[in-house]
């Protein structure tokens, strides 16, 4: 707290007698939300609670760790852990791990680990964060790199692309930062007729620095180095307006470079495609067809350090397409009725190639495939709004190769019926009651079976990855949530909920050993979560605003078997997050955002004997602009960032850290 009053005292309070001057009308927060039913919905017509980032939010957010999770690190409820710029978000969504809030882009689902690494913001309109249980609309997401499989049970986190394009713009911005990172982006949107589109390109090249303690497994000998470089393309033709329309979105990013020893390249390639149709086949009948393609394509090297020597070249590679139909029939009313039914097919492979041999083998090979049915009926009396649905899914797993070898169960299927409901009471249009429970069920992926790395493997020098552990079973999981919200005084929202998450037969990934870095999924027994949320916005004028909001959450596992990991922690789950920041734009055409998060203790692994604790820290982040030139068409910016202001070098899992302060600015171009 002693950075952010020295924050306020020193930036905010000379800034007040410019900024706080009376509003002119009343700022409404949050308007239409899509992601609830599939089509536009208002939120007061909705049960769960809604968090939506506009296009201008998320230019406010400094993404430190060029990774697009990072713009959910302020919201309540959510812990935003990004390991590194080469690396995945292992953060926590309502009290449990990183796999139980499934990420979409555009009502398809993506990875979440991998994708924000992956995807350019530029691409994005806006994003939806619905907190609260399960939704039976959504399916789980069959990636089986990471923690496996991905389930809604404490979430839905949609990125929407930008779709219809008024105005022609192009942006151009070049900019440097401390590791010598050199970033330049392109875009450009227009439309002809019915025909919109936009289309971009973004490249950054970093020296970068060491990201691991010391000692670490790590063990850099020098700077490692990256580059990425992003294509992206979307497409949308209006065949009827406001009727009938098609669109294609395609991204490609290629991250390749090193992790500081010579002999420890990688380049992983990453593919997404999202096509979609809509036809409002009656005023009152919608219908709707989306498939897309997921292509991970990852290859590194591996040493036997200190031995510097090229040991192998490992891989992983993934395909998934998910594709959805989904109609919804508008009645009495405001009342609506969705129905449906999603597939999803993946194929997981998993290689090695022993530079001594020259011998390429398999490691694991398997596919997966989902394929539900699902059914939602909302009926909005009035104030009160009731939510009921269904969902039957059928997974089932094929295993070809598990550790590089035939397993004796090649397959294995599961059939689950799932179910959601929800009520809200809107007492007048400044306070709602809202209410939701819903279910889950998550079976274990290939790579939580199989592993990365044989049994034999176990404490090996220089053998990093997951041991396999053929024995787990399937999860299933409920979560229930309450909460309140209110606009007390115009431009206020204030809003508090609570929320109680269990899992039976939990998949955790717990941590094995250090050095060297191995981890395996385990069953864990019961795991709970609970919790309360609150939060305030304030859009104190138009010059100033402002939000703060606070998390408390309680963990619990239960394991009568073992009791090494019985009455622990969920791991990678902080006891507390709490966040504050404001807008302010100041004299001169300057435009301060400053940030805090603060974060409380939490672990990496259930085995209490053996667990690392980690936190708590804060971290302060301030973004600014200043508008250098503008015309009735041109406009040029100076973008200025700087990350972790205070230097906080703290210690995450696996022994990766903070890497500390950043800078980075950069010119952008406007036309």
């Amino acid at each position: 707290m002693f950075y952010l009053v020295t924050f306020l005292l020193s930036i905010v309070i000379p800034a007040l007698v410019f900024a706080v001057q009376p509003a002119e009308k009343h700022y409404k927060l949050e308007e239409f939300v899509v992601t609830e039913s599939k089509i536009p919905q208002s939120e007061e017509n909705v049960t769960q609670k809604v968090d939506v980032i506009t296009e201008e939010e998320m230019e406010k957010i400094i993404l430190s760790n060029r990774n697009l999770s990072e713009i959910f690190k302020y919201n309540p409820g959510t812990f935003i852990n990004v390991l590194s710029r080469n690396d995945a978000n292992w953060g926590s969504y309502g009290g449990l791990g990183p796999k139980y809030n499934v990420y979409l882009l555009d009502g398809l689902p993506i990875d979440s680990f991998v994708d924000t690494m992956s995807l350019d913001i530029l691409a994005l309109s806006r994003a939806e964060v619905h907190r609260g249980p399960a939704s039976v609309m959504y399916s789980n997401y069959l990636t089986m790199d990471f923690a496996g499989g991905q389930s809604p049970l404490t979430g839905i986190t949609n990125l929407i692309l930008k779709e219809k394009i008024d105005i022609p713009l192009t942006r151009i911005l070049i900019g440097y930062g401390k590791y010598n990172t050199l970033t330049g982006k392109l875009y450009h949107q227009s439309s002809s007729g019915n025909f919109h589109y936009f289309i971009g390109a973004s490249y950054e090249q970093s020296d970068y620095t060491n990201y691991g303690t010391t000692p670490s497994w790590l063990n850099m000998l020098d700077d490692p180095d990256y580059r990425k470089l992003k294509l992206f393309f979307k497409t949308t033709y209006f065949i009827e307006p406001d009727k009938q329309k098609i669109s294609l979105f395609a991204h490609h990013t290629t991250h390749t470079g090193d992790v500081g020893r010579p002999n420890r390249d990688y380049k992983h390639n990453y593919e997404t495609i999202n096509l979609s149709y809509s036809n409002q086949l009656t005023p009152n009948l919608n219908a709707q067809f989306k498939i897309g393609y997921r292509q991970y394509d990852r290859k590194w090297e591996e040493d036997n350090f200190p031995n510097l020597a090229l040991r192998s070249e490992d891989g992983v590679k993934q395909h998934i397409v998910p594709a959805d139909i989904t109609f919804n029939y508008k009645h009495w009313d405001k009342s609506l009725l969705t129905f449906g039914m999603d597939y999803q097919y993946a194929t997981y492979e998993t290689t090695s190639e022993e530079a001594a041999t020259g011998i390429k083998a398999k490691g694991n090979d398997a596919k997966a495939r989902n394929f539900g049915f699902f059914i939602q009926e909302k009926i909005v009396m009035d104030k009160l709004v009731l939510r009921i649905g269904g969902r039957y899914n059928n997974i089932k797993n094929e295993y070809d190769l598990l550790s590089g070898v035939k397993p004796e169960i090649t397959d294995k299927s599961w059939d689950r019926l799932l179910w959601g409901a929800g009520v809200r009471y809107n007492f007048s249009d400044n306070l709602s009651l809202y209410s939701n429970i819903g279910t889950s069920f998550i079976a274990p992926s290939a790579k939580s079976v199989g592993g990365t790395l044989r049994q034999e493997d176990r404490g090996k020098p220089g053998k990093h990855g997951q041991l396999p552990n053929p024995g787990l079973k399937p999860e299933k999981g409920i979560g229930y949530d309450i909460g309140l919200g209110c606009f007390p005084i115009p431009n206020v929202e204030l809003g508090v909920r609570a929320f109680i998450n269990e899992i039976d037969d939990a998949i955790v990934e717990n941590r094995v050993s250090l050095d060297p870095s191995q981890t395996q999924s385990v069953n864990a027994g019961k795991a709970k979560s609970k919790g309360f949320e609150v939060q305030v916005n304030h859009i104190l004028s138009k010059n100033l605003s402002w939000f703060a909001n606070y998390t408390y959450i309680d963990t619990k596992v239960t394991n009568k078997v073992d009791p090494v990991h019985d009455n622990s922690d969920i791991p990678f789950v902080p006891q507390y997050v709490f966040n504050i920041g404001l807008t302010a734009n100041l004299p001169y055409d300057i435009t301060l955002s400053p940030y805090l998060n603060a974060v409380g203790k939490y672990f990496d692994t259930t085995a209490k004997g053996d667990r690392k604790k980690f936190g708590p820290y804060e971290t302060l982040n301030l973004k600014a602009q200043k508008l250098l030139y503008k015309t009735q068409n041109y406009r040029a910016n100076l973008n200025i960032e700087l990350s972790n202001i205070t230097d906080r070098k703290f210690e995450m899992p696996w022994q990766f850290k903070d890497t500390g302060f950043n800078a980075f600015a950069a010119v952008e171009l406007i036309f």
